[in-house]
């Protein structure tokens, strides 16, 4: 993805305040040989550009001043309750050195699965992206994992999804080998006896 940013002379809270008022956001870019850059941006175009799944997990394109460069979006500060972007953060990408990004998880085929059409379970996904290391010309923009062979007694963890060539996953904790998914079986419902069984009558009392 592509995107224009402007050098950004004026900086503190004052010109930061003005230029929101103005329809910009700032920014910065750092890494690299370079010094850090401060940047401002069109305030309505980053804000769809941020609806969009790739624009937080892939190499991004951003042209200052005629230059064109590649970054990845490392921060967003969004205002507190108004929908309004207040700074974002960009680092510069080298070709020859390796990224560390978080790329997003699709799940696909659970609804022709066995767990979910035959058995009637509910599938859930518990890691929505995953960590990972690669070159910059490596990194994948999603990563698929296919259900469609789920059972109701199925497990799935990281270590089942098969990753690019060149990727590594990154897993944090004593786990290395994390759920990716939750079976949850049908609830069975137990029906009330139609009416209860009838007492037992009492035992006659002997003649004396």
């Amino acid at each position: 993805m592509k995107f224009v940013a402007f050098e950004r002379a004026k900086q503190g809270t004052g010109a930061s305040r003005r230029l929101r008022n103005a329809g910009k956001t700032t920014g910065i870019v750092y890494g690299g040989a370079a010094e850090p850059q401060a940047i401002e941006l069109d305030h309505n175009a980053l804000w769809h550009a941020l609806k969009k799944e790739a624009f937080h997990s892939s190499i991004l394109e951003m042209e200052v001043a005629g230059q064109t460069s590649k970054v990845v979006l490392r921060d967003v500060q969004y205002h507190p309750f108004k929908q309004l972007v207040l700074h974002v953060d960009f680092q510069r990408v080298d070709d020859k050195t390796k990224i560390h990004l978080k790329v997003p998880l699709h799940f696909e085929g659970a609804e022709g699965s066995q767990a979910v059409k035959v058995e009637g379970c509910t599938v859930t996904p518990l890691l929505h992206e995953l960590d990972v290391v690669c070159m910059p010309s490596q990194l994948p923009e999603f990563i698929t994992v296919d259900l469609s062979q789920l059972n109701s007694k199925s497990t799935l963890g990281l270590q089942a999804i098969k990753l690019p060539n060149g990727v590594k996953a990154v897993v944090r904790g004593s786990n290395k080998n994390p759920a990716l998914i939750s079976i949850k079986l049908p609830e069975v419902v137990v029906e009330a006896a139609a009416a209860a069984a009838p007492a037992a009558a009492p035992a006659k009392k002997g003649k004396k």
